[in-house]
């Protein structure tokens, strides 16, 4: 079983920067597109950003701009720098692993999830 490990959330004040990172223990992570979502309180799981494994990235349009999804295959991680942060970016942050391509992602895979808290 995939084992996905987040770490790099915390407490931040609007327009600051925050780096997640997620290591996968996949021996296959270089063939498999990654995501990240968050979750705010009291609301639905939403698709932040994905990359392939070419490394073509989508962003939602709330992110785009600010957020820049990659990837290091050789430490099989996949990072989320996140720019000119604002409160409604507060939210558990989760990385999935998945199938997708440039117009679609399904993960498959899930982490435990890392807090982002973004005050105003």
């Amino acid at each position: 079983q995939v084992q996905l490990v987040e770490s790099g959330g915390g407490l931040v004040q609007a327009g600051g920067s925050l780096r997640l990172s997620c290591a996968a223990s996949s021996s296959i992570f270089s063939t498999n597109a990654m995501g990240w979502y968050r979750q705010a309180p009291g609301k639905q799981r939403e698709l932040v950003a994905t990359i392939t494994s070419t490394r073509r990235t989508n962003y939602s349009d709330s992110v785009k701009g600010r957020f820049t999804i990659s990837r290091d295959n050789v430490k099989k991680t996949v990072y989320l720098q996140m720019n000119s942060l604002k409160p409604e970016d507060t939210g558990t942050y989760y990385c999935s692993q998945g199938s997708g391509s440039s117009s679609y992602y399904s993960p498959t895979d899930w982490g435990q999830g890392t807090q982002v808290t973004v005050s105003s």
